[in-house]
C-alpha cells in the first residue's frame, strides 16, 4: 500500500468531528464579535462612497475572478480527462484514489457552498447601509428586523468563488512527500485566499463568509478522503482475498 494511501485511511473521525467544532467555534467568535465590520470598512472608501476597487475594473476581475474562474473549470477537466485514462490503461494505480478525492472535492465544495448561498439570506457588504446599501446589517445567525426583510432572497453567504480555490486542498491527498503536501495546502490556501480578499474589496464578502468557506471546504475534503478510504480499503480486501482464494482453487 502506497503512502498516499496510508494518509488517506488515516483520516478519522476525530478529526471530522474536530474540524466540525472548529467551524461552530470560528462561526461563534464572527458572530459574537462583529469584527467583520471594522476590518471591512478598510476596503470602503466613505468620502466617495466607493470600494477601493472598481467589480468592473477589467484588469482585476479578469486576474482574480474570470481567469482563475476559466483555469479552475480546466483543472476540474483535466483531473476527471487523467483519472479516466489511469483507470482505463491502468496507469498510476497509487495516485487513482488522490485524484479521485481531488475530483470528487473540486465539485462538491463548490454545489455545497453555491447551496448553502440560497438558503442563508445574508447581505454583501454592498448591500447594506452602513456601506450606502439598502439593507440592514444581518449576520448568519441574527434575523432582520421587523418589516426590512429583502424582497428576494440574498445569495451572498459563504463565499462561493473562493471554494474554488480552497476546493484545491484536497491536492494535499496526492502527493506522498510532506514537501509536496505542504506546497499543495499552501496552494490551496493562496488561490482561495487570492479570491476571497478581492471579492472583500469589492464589497461582495465579508471576512467571515470567506473563513467559514476555507473551514467548509476543508471539512468536505475530510469526509471525502474519508469516504474513498474506507471504499478503497474495502476494495484492496476484496482483492487480497479473491486473489487468496484463486491461490488455494489452484494449489487444490
Amino acid at each position: 500500500m502506497s503512502d498516499t494511501a496510508v494518509m488517506i485511511h488515516e483520516v478519522t473521525n476525530k478529526q471530522i468531528l474536530a474540524t466540525v467544532a472548529v467551524l461552530v467555534i470560528s462561526t461563534a467568535i464572527f458572530e459574537l464579535s462583529h469584527i467583520d465590520l471594522p476590518i471591512q470598512n478598510h476596503f470602503y472608501d466613505f468620502q466617495a462612497h466607493r470600494w477601493i476597487v472598481d467589480r468592473d475594473e477589467s484588469v482585476p476581475r479578469l486576474l482574480f475572478y474570470e481567469g482563475i474562474k476559466k483555469v479552475f473549470i480546466g483543472f476540474v477537466l483535466l483531473v476527471l480527462a487523467v483519472l479516466v485514462v489511469a483507470r482505463w490503461k491502468r496507469y498510476l494505480p497509487e495516485y487513482r484514489s488522490g485524484l479521485l478525492i481531488v475530483l470528487l472535492s473540486t465539485i462538491a465544495v463548490p454545489l455545497a457552498a453555491n447551496g448553502l448561498k440560497a438558503l442563508t439570506n445574508v447581505p454583501c457588504p454592498r448591500d447594506i447601509v452602513h456601506f450606502n446599501g439598502g439593507h440592514p446589517y444581518v449576520t448568519l445567525l441574527t434575523p432582520y428586523p421587523e418589516g426590512s426583510p429583502p424582497m428576494e432572497r440574498i445569495r451572498c453567504f459563504p463565499a462561493g468563488h473562493a471554494s474554488g480555490g480552497f476546493s484545491l486542498l484536497a491536492l494535499f491527498f496526492l502527493f506522498k512527500t510532506r514537501r509536496a503536501r505542504t506546497m499543495a495546502l499552501i496552494f490551496g490556501m493562496a488561490i482561495g485566499w487570492t479570491v476571497g480578499i478581492y471579492k472583500m474589496t469589492i464589497g461582495d464578502h465579508f471576512l467571515s463568509h470567506t473563513v467559514f468557506t476555507m473551514i467548509l471546504a476543508w471539512l468536505i475534503i475530510l469526509i471525502i478522503a474519508r469516504c474513498v478510504g474506507v471504499y478503497a480499503k474495502a476494495g484492496s480486501i476484496s482483492t487480497i482475498t479473491g486473489h487468496t482464494a484463486r491461490t488455494a482453487d489452484h494449489k487444490a
